[in-house]
């Protein structure tokens, strides 16, 4: 197989870019990563759950690169960095909003409202495509969904329920999609929209709302970070989808690097992309001969 000469790189960023997990991140990851970011060839994109003040906060906080897209709240909305400003892809919008058969985030709400597990998440987290809500952990969230998608369907709203947990809080989050909204397509509306090729886009990430694309045909790095749950969901799902070739766990395989963090990232790029491998570790190198 020829390796690729230009790489689509979309990466979440809690826990996966950013070192905001328990574990500890490996001395000069970040740095190495903003490094290979700039290489030429090399095109960054950060997928998150977070809205776009967020990201710019998180960019901002941790130092990291500037990407050239941003897909934010869950897939919902998608970014440009342009002349210095963001600049919304308004063909995504006008794709996904098809699936709310014309509706409003405020009806929705409103007809969910009655559900006393479900507790509205602030103004700042929803946007005209993503209804976002806390749920308590220990309530039965399989039969929440379940009731969720029923009721939406009976309006003809066509949702995607993505269901994770916010480990730090200690509490579930449900956001609630357009059908065709979510971290998978957007991403792949994205490699289309770019002119990738498959094997020119890897996706990395750690936690359940990454799993659609973590499972999925995209080549995908798990960062060793991840919960053992979250790892043996990607692994059971994968080998059930045939798709055990497209996703990668990493382990702390790059000298003197850990696996977590941006250091899994680099060494997904690693497997998936060896011919990047050289300038890589040129980086780490240099990177640790300056500690």
């Amino acid at each position: 197989m020829s390796q690729p000469s230009r790489l689509l790189l979309c990466s979440d960023l809690d826990r996966t870019l950013l070192p905001n997990g328990a574990e500890l991140e490996s001395l000069t990851a970040r740095s190495c990563f903003t490094g290979f970011s700039r290489l030429p060839g090399i095109m960054l994109a950060y997928v998150s759950g977070r809205d776009l003040a967020l990201v710019e906060e998180a960019i901002v906080q941790y130092s990291l690169p500037m990407p050239a897209y941003a897909i934010t709240d869950v897939g919902s909305k998608i970014y440009q960095w342009e002349d210095g400003r963001w600049v919304e892809v308004v063909e995504w919008s006008e794709h996904i909003d098809n699936d709310w058969s014309g509706y409003t985030h405020q009806q929705l709400s409103e007809w969910l409202s009655d559900i006393p597990q479900l507790l509205l998440q602030e103004p700042k987290k929803q946007n005209q495509h993503k209804l976002s809500f806390y749920v308590p952990l220990g309530f039965d969230h399989a039969t929440l969904l379940t009731t969720v998608e029923k009721r939406l369907l009976n309006v003809g709203v066509r949702a995607n329920l993505i269901w994770s947990i916010d480990a730090p809080e200690n509490i579930g989050l449900l956001d609630l999609l357009p059908q065709s909204a979510n971290k998978l397509h957007a991403v792949r509306f994205l490699q289309q929209k770019l002119g990738y090729r498959d094997d020119e886009l890897i996706f990395s990430g750690d936690s359940g709302n990454d799993l659609e694309v973590l499972v999925s045909s995209v080549n995908s790095v798990l960062v060793a970070n991840a919960s053992s749950d979250v790892k043996a969901q990607a692994k059971s799902q994968v080998k059930a989808e045939g798709h055990e070739q497209t996703l990668y766990i990493a382990t702390g395989t790059l000298t003197g690097m850990n696996g977590y963090y941006s250091a899994g990232v680099l060494e997904g790029v690693c497997h998936y992309a060896p011919t990047y491998r050289e300038a890589i570790m040129q980086l780490v190198n240099q990177e640790q001969q300056k500690q």
